[in-house]
Formats: C-alpha cells, structure tokens, sequence
C-alpha cells in the first residue's frame, strides 16, 4: 500500500499565499505592534550601548528564528565587517540543552542557562508562537528576579506576553503566519538596530 499524499493543489497554494498577505495587510494597520517593535529596538541599542547583552530563545521554529536572529546580530546583517553584537541564542548549545534536560528537565534548559549568562539590565527575547512554551516562561521568571528585561514575541495572546515588559503580539492563532511575522519584525529591529549602533562608523 503506498503513501497517500494530501489534495494539495494550485488553489490551496494561492489561498495560503492569500491568508498570509491579508494577515501583513493587517500589520501595516498595527500601530501598537509597530510601537512594540520600535520599543523592542531601541530597548536593545540602549543595553548594548551600557555593555549588556541580549538571550534569545525559541522551540522548533521559533528556535530558528532565535538563532538567525542572534546570527544576524554576531555576525551582519546589511552592514559588512563591521564589529559583532552582543546576542547568544540559548537553544543552538545540545551539549548544554541535553544535559540540563536529562538532569533536569526540558521546562529547565533556557532557565539554567539565563541564571548562568544574564546579568541585571541584560534583555531576554522569547519567541514563542502560542506564547505558552513552558521553557520560555520558567526563563522569564528566572530573568524578572535578576532584573533582566523581558520581551515576548508570540502571537495574540500567552502567558509569555502578560509577563513581558514588551510584548510583540502579532494577531493571528496560525502558527505558521506568524512565524512568517516573526521572521520580518526580526529583520526590521535587525536594521533598527545596527542602523543605530553603526550610524558613525
């Protein structure tokens, strides 16, 4: 018996191409989410200017959003050779992960690490679609004692953004729309960022 395949067809190519850009057509609308974002960015200039550092996290897709994001930020983003910033993705270590997770457990792998690398008036950026990621939120917890700043981005609602000094809230319940969100408001504090950090140079 072979593998039947999905009734995928051309149609159901363009609806998802449609349900996305009505989903970006209705951030274009979003003033609050455009001010969280700008609020996100300069959050992020002031504490690299004061010598601290920002920690990203994320799961499955989020996660790679996290580590692009962090990539982006050590390496460059549109300005080349310029000096690196001061970003760690916390889900990119497997050594650290799988070790905290077996003694531990997995709730536990971006809270060790915050108490392990952040410092008082460090950021910590969780990326979380549902904005529930158990591991997220033990983080941020560990982050508000040591009087990190806390910053979500998930989508319209979680546990996550209640907790958050900054909550990047993209309206949608689609996990994949906001991922595709995501990935644009990341490129867009990117710019922000070393458009500011760089502007001398």
């Amino acid at each position: 018996m072979g593998i039947s395949s999905p009734d995928f067809n051309a149609k159901d190519i363009r609806g998802t191409i449609v349900e996305s850009a009505e989903l970006f057509a209705s951030v274009i609308e979003d003033k609050d989410l455009q001010n969280k974002t700008q609020d996100t960015a300069e959050l992020i200039i002031d504490t690299l200017k004061k010598g601290g550092k920002v920690l990203l996290c994320g799961n499955g897709g989020s996660a790679a959003d996290a580590q692009h994001f962090a990539g982006e930020m050590v390496g460059s983003f549109l300005i080349k050779n310029r000096p690196g910033l001061a970003f760690i993705a916390l889900n990119t270590d497997t050594s650290v992960l799988t070790s905290i997770g077996n003694d531990r457990s997995y709730e536990e792998v971006f809270s060790q690490q915050t108490q392990a690398l952040g410092r008082a008036g460090d950021v910590i950026i969780g990326i979380s679609t549902s904005g529930n990621s158990k591991n997220i939120v033990r983080a941020f917890e560990q982050a508000a004692k040591m009087e990190m700043k806390l910053v979500a981005m998930c989508g319209a609602s979680g546990k996550m953004s209640e907790m958050a000094d900054i909550a990047m809230r993209v309206p949608c319940s689609s996990t994949p729309r906001i991922q595709e969100v995501h990935a644009l408001l990341i490129h867009i504090i990117c710019g922000y960022v070393e458009a500011e950090m760089f502007k001398d140079a």
